[in-house]
């Protein structure tokens, strides 16, 4: 189904659009109203429980509803889609100043993953504004984006600027589980929403690590993904009495397979961003690496590397980890089946590897199949747009350093890639020493500094305008 928004615009349009072709000429667009409703509408967001348990139990609707009342507020046309009722996403197209150039996308997810109140310090979905922070499920994963994004475009609207180019605003349900009711739904059945966008923004990259060689402060850019492999393991046997010797047991068929996955290392396969990745942070601790050199050892050398090498140990090979474990009815009755399944993620290349490396791993007792499945994909970073995501960061932070890196696992890049749309993840945050960005992602007490949310929203709208 599909329904307008039809609220009455609240910003009035400006004096007529700016030239964007000279970006330092239009670099005052950020008022202090934005940055304060970058702080307003992250708290606003988490404090609507979008929590995505799997399985379609989820309801976007109320988030969707509420970034689609701030679009219209800046003059824009978002239209409401869902292919399930509540699961519902947010489409909306900002018109350039060149109607030659290729559009933009800017996609973030509305929902979030669960978040067990007890173990939290605030309520996730409080919002609570406290020390210059801002609480809760969703601030880092990925509200602030949401957020930072309407900030920007109702800055223009204040201002009365448009971008170079077309960009649609993407705001999707269904992320933190298969997408089938987000990203996938729009790809497959609205692709005409999209019309004429060869590039797109998302999740998650462009935010400050420490720890790196040299000192200086990273800011990695995701120009790549590793591909989703979710497997179901069956293994069959022969049913009987738990007292009695049974070489077909169904549980001990899939316990080995699986051991023998969980045990299995993954040989190195270096991609073209991954191999950038390590040469720039070899780079910055004056050493000079051609990572694919006959010979060297990757793990070794990324050990060398220290906290930076967090950026790539995960993406530098395959992987298959098993996650759960199904089998039985009752203690003394072995059962006919048992079931398992495992978490696999493929670099740019490896897909082939891991299907034969998986039939070789469960063996001729264990059928497996996909559960669910996405392409790997990559990026490139030696032309413009990387080069502008790049200049964009720095221009804010000059002390810091852009490199480009892969995720370990996915985003909504993967279904939008259908449209032939190349992904990059840039969403951009300034973060203090000590503040770590990885064990809040899916973590407990999720929170991200005020004054990030500041440098994301001058960022973005560098960015966005730009490009």
């Amino acid at each position: 189904m599909a329904d307008m928004c039809a609220i009455n615009a609240e910003i009035p349009a400006g004096a007529g659009a700016v030239d964007t072709a000279d970006p330092v000429a239009t670099s005052d667009v950020v008022d202090t109203v934005a940055l304060d409703e970058a702080v307003e509408f992250t708290s606003g967001l988490i404090r609507i429980d979008t929590t995505n348990r799997g399985g379609g139990d989820c309801r976007e609707r109320p988030a969707a509803e509420y970034v689609a009342e701030r679009l219209a507020a800046a003059g824009l046309e978002p239209v409401l889609l869902e292919r399930a009722p509540g699961r519902t996403n947010v489409v909306a197209r900002i018109e350039g100043t060149d109607p030659s150039a290729e559009a933009l996308l800017v996609h973030g997810h509305l929902d979030v993953v669960p978040a067990e109140a007890a173990d939290w310090s605030v309520d996730p979905f409080s919002g609570e504004v406290r020390d210059g922070v801002v609480w809760g499920r969703g601030a880092v994963d990925m509200k602030n984006m949401d957020a930072m994004v309407l900030a920007v475009v109702r800055a223009w609207a204040r201002a009365g600027v448009k971008p170079r180019r077309d960009i649609v605003i993407a705001y999707t349900a269904d992320e933190e589980d298969s997408a089938v009711d987000g990203s996938g739904f729009l790809a497959d059945h609205h692709p005409h929403l999209f019309e004429g966008c060869t590039e797109g923004i998302g999740e998650s990259g462009a935010f400050t690590v420490h720890g790196s060689p040299g000192g200086r402060a990273l800011y990695p850019i995701a120009a790549g993904e590793r591909g989703t492999a979710w497997l179901k393991l069956t293994a069959h046997g022969t049913a009987g009495h738990g007292s009695k010797p049974n070489r077909a047991n169904a549980v001990s068929r899939l316990a080995a397979a699986v051991a023998r996955i969980g045990a299995y290392e993954w040989p190195v396969r270096l991609t073209d961003t991954v191999t950038a990745c390590i040469t720039e942070l070899a780079a910055l601790q004056g050493l000079s690496v051609d990572p694919r050199r006959p010979g060297l050892d990757v793990d070794e050398l990324l050990d060398a590397l220290g906290p930076a090498g967090v950026l790539v140990r995960a993406t530098v090979r395959n992987s298959a980890n098993p996650t759960m474990l199904s089998a039985g009815y009752k203690l003394n009755v072995i059962p006919e089946h048992a079931t398992g399944y495992v978490d696999g993620r493929t670099v740019p290349g490896g897909e082939a590897e891991f299907t034969a490396t998986l039939d070789a791993l469960t063996g001729p007792d264990v059928r497996w199949e996909f559960r669910h499945r996405e392409v790997a994909l990559q990026a490139p970073v030696d032309g413009r747009t990387y080069g502008i995501l790049r200049e964009s960061v720095e221009r804010f932070d000059p002390a810091g350093h852009v490199i480009p890196f892969c995720m370990a696992g996915g985003t909504d890049a993967k279904q939008f890639s259908r449209l032939g749309i190349t992904g990059y993840g840039f969403s951009p945050l300034k973060l203090p020493p000590g503040f770590d960005y990885w064990a809040l992602f899916h973590g407990v007490d999720e929170r991200v500094p005020v004054e990030a949310l500041h440098f994301g929203v001058r960022v973005l709208d560098h960015a966005l305008r730009t490009l």
